[in-house]
């Protein structure tokens, strides 16, 4: 029988998951393959958007796997940090892998902000949590 809610949970921690099996890939791809294409300085900003990536993988597995978050909750943690992968990590990598910067520049801050409103939004879930 379908379970919405079930789903949701199940939903966020694949979409986690795959994210962390890509952050393994990317960070392999830019040790080995492009360590030697690369600047010192684009290779340091793929490892950041690595890093980040890597970052709110481990804490969307947390936020969802957190047994007293409501659904809801995770669902808007899990879409904030999931978009501030996209814009944050994801606009690195395509600037360091040759799309011209100032096309995208202004993505990476967007991304930043992602991130930002979701560590906010969970430090206010837990403040207001009355466990």
């Amino acid at each position: 029988m379908y379970n919405p809610i079930y789903f949701e949970m199940k939903k966020n921690l694949v979409i986690t998951s795959l994210l962390g099996a890509l952050t393994i890939i990317l960070g392999a791809f830019g040790a080995h393959a492009l360590k030697e294409t690369l600047s010192i300085d684009q290779l340091k900003s793929f490892e950041t958007a690595v890093k980040y990536q890597m970052y709110h993988v481990i804490v969307l597995l947390i936020i969802n796997m957190y047994p007293t978050f409501s659904e809801k909750i995770k669902n808007i943690l899990s879409y904030l940090f999931f978009a501030g992968i996209l814009f944050f990590s994801g606009s690195i990598y395509a600037i360091t892998l040759g799309v011209n910067p100032k096309s995208i520049w202004f993505i990476t801050p967007i991304g930043g902000l992602f991130f930002i409103i979701g560590w906010l939004k969970l430090a206010y879930s837990f403040f207001k949590k009355d466990d």
